[in-house]
């Protein structure tokens, strides 16, 4: 037998592999950042990007006040732009982590600093922002560019804490060249400037915009009393969009009646498990995250499983989670759009799962669509919430004592004479 023989029939070790993958993912995200500097060139003209198409925006958090300002536009045919665009679709295509990853690093984030205090600006970088981010589709602009972009691979080393994001240039202007189509649900909440920011925000999802969209109006300042319109962060906005529908959500199920019966769903996407258990009762929820070694977050391939859990009562909560940040908002939105939805309310137990084979981050949208499509999976039926969680303990990377000393909601449960003769 030759050599190369005896090679082609050894089966790689789909372990080493994943361990290999998470320890060079700054590669790949870097090999990625080549294609968009490589496409860039390609359509740059001198200090001007002519006919770009923007879909969305960014509003930075570093020096707070003063932020950076970015309209973010494909380095791509313009006709692909809408896709850019994070939103629920990406699940509904199967995108990967890979396919996610392009879409990032080929977006250029064109900015300028601004003071977040922009109430009535419609002017200048921050107004052709505002266009751009009131828009129902991506809009075309001309980019005059003040630097050159940068592609920092440097930034990438350790992209478990960096999620992935495309080149940055400094701009001197940004101009529309064609009239954007604004929802009229948009236009009112703008016309309106004594209306309070919750209230436009719930306004704009019961009228057809989903989070996502929402969430680019608040964050270019465009909602809220005249005074207090204010450019906020693109991280804290889709909290704040995720909280508030999510409260208002709450609020809509406080008096409805509870389901019969327990039920347990399951989805998976992109190395996140997800486990939904919803149980007879008043409103209740726990999110619980186990996450792997060598997962995202969770580096180190030696280590032990990271847990993290947070819960609130049937009168919500009063202060942010931290532990499990953005994903307990955005998990919770999910299981509150499902109960609304059906007229019920319930105790609800969402598990999460991190593996090693989610090797860089994403962004909570996916944990948002992961619990959102869990509901349309079939439910498993179980006798109770105890029994639900005994079983599905022998599928998680931990075991029922630690998952008690962590969860709350699963500490609080009773054993019953049944638990011990089974």
């Amino acid at each position: 037998m030759r050599l190369d023989d005896y090679v082609e029939g050894l089966k790689p070790d789909e372990e080493y592999e994943r361990r290999k993958l998470a320890e060079e993912k700054s590669y790949a995200i870097t090999d990625y950042l080549d294609d968009a500097r490589a496409s860039f060139e390609a359509v740059q003209q001198g200090d001007s990007l002519y006919g770009a198409s923007a879909p969305s925006v960014f509003v930075g958090r570093s020096s707070y006040p003063n932020v950076s300002a970015g309209i973010l536009s494909p380095v791509a045919e313009e006709e692909d732009a809408a896709e850019y665009a994070t939103s629920g679709a990406w699940y509904e295509r199967g995108l990967g982590i890979d396919n996610v990853l392009q879409y990032r690093t080929g977006l250029l984030n064109s900015r300028r600093s601004a003071d977040v205090n922009v109430e009535d600006v419609w002017d200048g970088f921050v107004g052709t922002q505002r266009e751009v981010a009131i828009a129902d589709r991506p809009v075309d602009v001309e980019i005059g560019l003040a630097s050159t972009p940068e592609f920092d691979p440097d930034q990438y080393a350790q992209p478990s804490a960096n999620a992935p994001s495309g080149p940055n240039a400094s701009v001197e202007s940004a101009d529309l060249t064609e009239n954007p189509h604004v929802p009229r649900a948009v236009e009112k909440t703008l016309e309106d400037d004594d209306w309070r920011a919750q209230g436009a925000m719930v306004y704009l999802y019961e009228h057809g915009l989903d989070v996502y969209d929402v969430n680019r109006v608040l964050s270019v300042g465009a909602l809220g009393q005249g005074e207090n319109r204010r450019l906020v962060p693109t991280r804290w906005s889709i909290t704040a969009v995720d909280d508030t529908v999510g409260q208002y959500l709450r609020g809509g199920i406080r008096d409805a009646p509870s389901i019969n019966g327990v039920e347990v769903r399951m989805n998976e996407y992109m190395g996140n498990r997800y486990w939904v258990v919803l149980a007879p009762g008043s409103w209740e929820f726990e999110l619980v995250e186990m996450k792997s070694p060598g997962s995202v977050w969770n580096p180190d391939p030696s280590g032990d499983i990271w847990m993290a859990a947070a819960s609130e009562g049937y009168e919500g909560r009063t202060g942010y989670v931290d532990e499990t940040a953005g994903a307990y908002y955005a998990a919770r939105l999910g299981v509150l759009e499902h109960l609304a939805e059906r007229g019920r309310q319930a105790k609800a137990l969402v598990l999460r799962e991190v593996s090693d084979d989610y090797w860089a981050p994403v962004g909570v949208w996916q944990v948002r669509e992961s619990v959102r499509h869990a509901f349309e999976r079939e439910a498993v039926d179980a006798e109770t919430l105890h029994g639900a969680v005994r079983d599905l303990a022998e599928h998680l990377p931990v075991s029922m004592g630690d998952l008690r000393r962590k969860s709350t909601m699963v500490a609080g449960l009773q054993t019953g004479l049944s638990d011990w003769t089974s």
